[in-house]
């Protein structure tokens, strides 16, 4: 189960930050990506868009040994929106072994865009 901070109804869309390291970069691309968006078609979910796939060129400040290969911005319209998505069922049965057959280790970051 996921838990969110404590939103407020409407607050709009958030953007999840992908830190991805690759098991098999070929299955998360070719398998995993269409399988998600099957799966948020599937829920009815509008408004989910990739923003960014940008490849790690070095590691900068980090913990030493952590790297990644590859970041990923994925916009939601909503928190709630994404947590439907990753804890339905559809999501664990179809995408969600894909997904971890696709990467080692990922990580995770729910972030709102500040306007400024």
């Amino acid at each position: 189960m996921i838990t969110l901070p404590d939103f407020e109804p409407g607050q709009g869309p958030v953007l999840m930050l992908n830190l991805i390291k690759f098991r098999d970069k070929k299955i998360y691309f070719e398998q995993y990506v269409p399988a998600f968006g099957q799966v948020v078609k599937q829920l009815g979910i509008e408004g989910v868009s990739v923003k960014l796939v940008s490849e790690v060129i070095a590691t900068v400040i980090t913990d030493e040994h952590e790297h990644w290969d590859e970041v990923l911005l994925v916009e939601y319209p909503s928190a709630q929106a994404f947590k439907t998505i990753a804890e339905s069922e559809v999501y664990q049965q179809i995408a969600n072994p894909l997904r971890l057959a696709g990467t080692a280790e990922l990580k995770l970051l729910m972030t709102r865009k500040i306007d400024f």
